[in-house]
């Protein structure tokens, strides 16, 4: 038993030494794999990124002994040039065989390569050329270690979305570093209606002069949003021009990209000091135990040497190189031989390599948790989901936010986002933020600027209705005069505004042309940039915001229908029977031959004063009905039922005198209108003419409606249109014309009681000032309008212009019905039926009581 476990012993022993000599010769034979490094030797970030891919190799094969391959990293210089980095990376090929290429530094750079790693089938991994030109290569051999320019953009638009500004400008350096950027931003912008009203393109090596007369052009235009995008270098002496110049004083905004932000460490005291203010979108790196172990041992061997995040991706890319080039083994390590008795290129005669598209899968499958952050290839880039937001403050920056791809614009990582909406501020998502010149507020982002030229403000030149516009010339000075009620309410406006505005106005002169050109020829002139504003009887229409922008109203508006005012009553020599209808004639006279009859009978046998030759009686009887119209009538009458006749007969002649005079005063004083159209219907329906003002759109509006041509007839002036409605159809005129309501205002105010508006066939919106799409003076404008609008001098222009005309003639907005008139109806035996038939009846009972007595006495 004894003699079995020592020989077991023995061969444990035995296996355990035989399994130590296999793996140290397996270890003896570690593949070198050699890979390239295209950089530009000599330089500062060459420098820093090259040691953090050494300490990764070192790192990473003394955690991981049981690797078979191990890279060997040949260094090409690019000399900082294109050629040269195309020159670098052909040699390592030709003479190290490489099997992947980690570099080069710049994009321009890189361009070349990717083409020479997809002929060769050499994978391409740079950790520094952002450019998102590159992706338009769609080479599967590239690969970047980095992040797109074109990812920060997002939080760009919500920093500019948070704030409200409208315009921005872009200032970045002229390669194709600088203008890679530029097709996404735009089209983050236009998502959120944000315009670019230009762009400034500096060189690289661009003077100090030139840098000057791109910043005070800058300084000359109003916009104050701009946002930099260039390498740290050039940035530095554009923001130390700036402050020179006077572009860092409160009311300017800059907005860094990380192209700057991720290299402030590399610039000046002075050039830090120059962008006190500034904000930046900077890359996101997570602070973990491992960085700050890094960054430990880094300051301990290269203490003068400032770590960069392109160090940081430079250590990931060559750990995230190294793992896929394990993974895909030692097979197939060679290049293709190349067929050299044709005539092939020095490139193709590079060959294949065998390895790359196992490489290139392996590559693109790798994930790991590197320095930098989460470390994977997603389309062959790595794809940031974190950036963080800082504010430069003295000789550094302070981080004041964050932006997320799922949460946006937050003070802190993992905080509950706030909505952007009405009541929401930039303080909900940023801590404090020092802006340019220390101001005390968030800048607006636009600005008259004060050494700038005036806004050039086109005005119409109308021959009528110039209480509206009106343009003249100081015979003396020969300077041009505009006045009006759209003009002074713009100058109130001007002056509500919270900054200066220095404008002069231009008249815009142009021939009666065709209908509606000239109104719709003037504001097109805003859109062709001649003109920076219109200001004057403008009405805001669809068609026209379609190129243009508009502010408030700042006069309500509408289209009013104008007619002609008849009167009713035709007054000649009998217009003294028109108060009553010839029923009630002729039922009074028969009343009164009646009413004197039945007296008669009840008083001849015993009054006097009935009694007498037949003549005499029967004039008695109609003696004393028609008397008591007047006065109490000389004959007594002596029965009751008489008297109570006579009573009640007396207050029917009242009733009716006082009704006949009182309609035929009313009659004879007062005119009784009505208009002779109703309706644009009615208009349409008979064919009639009509008139409309002849640079109005109303033209295009009547057409619509159906009018024809030859019905409709243009005017300028009121006076032109009051001649064709009084002349009328029969004489070449017309019978109602189209006014917009301002218009009409000044033309009843001017015709008093002579035209009525019937009818709004046609709404709109009103009178607006006119600025380009996108002018940040669009907000302004229109606030100060609505300021305007609720104070008193609203209502003193309206009383100076349109209230001047005549005191007497209403206002056809406040009082809708200038001419009122009342359908004149005629006294019909209808208004006294009730009187007459009580009367009626009591005549009836006195006859019938007096026959009956009659009868009586006779048997």
């Amino acid at each position: 038993m004894r003699n079995k476990k020592v020989s077991l012993l023995v061969l444990l022993f035995f296996f355990s030494v035989f399994f130590m000599e296999h793996g140290r010769g397996q270890n003896n034979r570690r593949t070198e794999v050699n890979v390239g490094a295209v950089t530009d030797v000599g330089t500062t970030y060459s420098e820093v990124a090259m040691l953090c891919a050494n300490l990764s190799l070192s790192d990473f094969y003394s955690s991981r002994p049981q690797f078979q391959t191990r890279l060997v990293v040949n260094v090409g210089d690019s000399r900082k040039d294109v050629v040269g980095a195309a020159a670098a990376a052909l040699e390592l090929i030709k003479n190290k065989q490489v099997k992947a290429i980690l570099g080069p530094w710049t994009s321009m750079q890189a361009h070349f390569l990717i083409e020479i790693g997809q002929k060769t089938q050499v994978p391409v991994v740079s950790y520094s050329a952002t450019s998102p030109f590159l992706t338009s290569l769609r080479s599967p051999y590239f690969f970047r270690a980095t992040y797109e320019d074109s990812s920060q953009v997002n939080a760009i638009k919500s920093i500019i979305k948070l704030f409200g500004w409208k315009e921005v400008v872009p200032v970045y350096i002229d390669n194709t570093f600088g203008e890679g950027i530029m097709p996404r931003l735009t089209d983050a912008l236009q998502e959120i209606n944000v315009r670019i009203p230009y762009r400034s393109v500096i060189a690289r090596n661009a003077t100090d002069d030139e840098i000057s007369v791109a910043l005070l052009n800058m300084m000359t235009m109003p916009t104050r949003v701009f946002i930099v995008h260039m390498y740290h270098s050039l940035a530095s002496r554009v923001f130390i021009k700036a402050k020179e110049i006077g572009l860092m004083r409160p009311g300017y905004v800059w907005i860094l990209t990380n192209g700057v932000t991720d290299d402030l460490s590399s610039i000046s005291e002075m050039g830090i000091e120059a962008m006190e203010g500034v904000l930046g979108v900077k890359t996101y790196i997570q602070k973990s135990k491992e960085l700050n172990q890094f960054k430990s041992r880094w300051k301990k061997r290269f203490p003068r040497k400032e770590l960069s995040v392109y160090g940081l991706w430079a250590y990931d890319a060559i750990t995230a190189l190294a793992i896929a080039v394990e993974e895909a083994g030692t097979n197939n390590m060679t290049f293709s031989n190349v067929d050299l008795g044709r005539n092939v290129s020095e490139l193709e005669a590079l060959g294949l390599s065998q390895f790359g598209p196992k490489l290139l899968q392996t590559l693109s499958q790798v994930k790991f948790k590197g320095l930098a952050g989460n470390f994977h290839f997603i389309n062959g880039q790595l794809q940031p989901s974190v950036f963080e937001i800082i504010n430069v403050v003295g000789t550094g920056e302070r981080s004041i936010g964050f932006w997320t791809e799922e949460n946006g614009l937050v003070k802190k990582i993992g905080q509950q986002p706030r909505s952007m909406n009405a009541l929401s501020t930039w303080k909900d998502h940023f801590k404090y933020i020092i802006w340019p010149g220390e101001a005390d507020s968030a800048p607006k982002g636009w600005e008259i600027p004060t050494n700038g030229k005036k806004l050039r403000i086109g005005v119409p030149k109308r021959t009528g209705y110039t209480d509206l516009v009106k343009v003249t010339r100081d015979p003396i000075t020969n300077s041009t005069v505009v006045t009006g009620f759209c003009i002074e309410f713009f100058e109130a406006v001007i002056r509500a505004m919270p900054y200066d505005v220095s404008y002069e106005f231009i008249p815009f002169e142009k021939g009666n042309g065709e209908a509606a050109g000239n109104y719709n020829d003037l504001v097109h002139q805003v859109y062709l940039g001649r003109y920076d504003a219109v200001v004057g009887d403008t009405t805001i229409l669809a068609n026209r915001s379609s190129y243009v922008d508009f502010t408030l109203p700042f006069i309500k508006s509408g289209v009013g229908l104008i007619v002609p005012m008849d009167d009713l009553v035709k007054r000649d020599h009998f217009s003294f029977l028109k108060p009553l209808s010839w029923k009630l004639w002729v039922t009074s006279f028969v009343f009164f031959f009646f009413i004197g009859f039945t007296v008669w009978v009840v008083e001849h046998k015993d009054n006097p004063d009935f009694q007498g030759p037949k003549r005499y009686q029967a004039s008695t009887i109609f003696w004393f009905a028609f008397s008591t119209m007047v006065f109490a009538p000389r004959e007594r009458v002596f029965t009751f039922g008489a008297r109570i006749l006579v009573v009640t007969w007396y207050f029917i002649v009242l009733v009716l005198t006082q009704s006949y005079t009182a309609s035929l005063a009313s009659l004879l004083t007062t005119q009784q209108l009505n208009p002779t159209i109703t309706s644009m219907r009615s208009l349409l329906e008979r064919g009639e003419r009509v008139g409309y003002q002849r640079t109005s759109f109303i033209f295009g509006k009547l057409k619509e409606a159906g009018f024809s041509l030859s019905t409709l007839v243009p005017f300028d002036t009121p006076e032109e249109c009051d001649e064709f409605l009084r002349n009328g159809p029969e004489k070449g005129g017309i019978s109602a014309a189209f006014l917009e309501t301002p218009y009409l205002r000044l033309f009843l105010g001017q015709y008093c009681n002579t035209y009525k508006m019937v009818e709004e066939p046609f709404n709109i919106d009103g009178f607006g000032f006119v600025f380009p799409i996108g002018s940040p003076l669009v907000a302004d404008v229109s606030r100060a309008i609505l300021k305007v609008a609720e104070s008193p001098k609203a209502m003193e222009l309206h009383r100076a212009w349109f209230k001047k005309k005549e005191e007497s003639c209403p206002d056809p907005v406040t009082s809708p019905d200038p001419n009122p008139y009342v359908t004149s109806r005629q006294l019909g035996v209808d208004s006294f039926r009730l009187l007459f038939i009580g009367v009626f009846v009591i005549c009836i009972i006195i006859l019938g009581k007096f026959t009956f007595c009659f009868l009586k006495k006779t048997d």
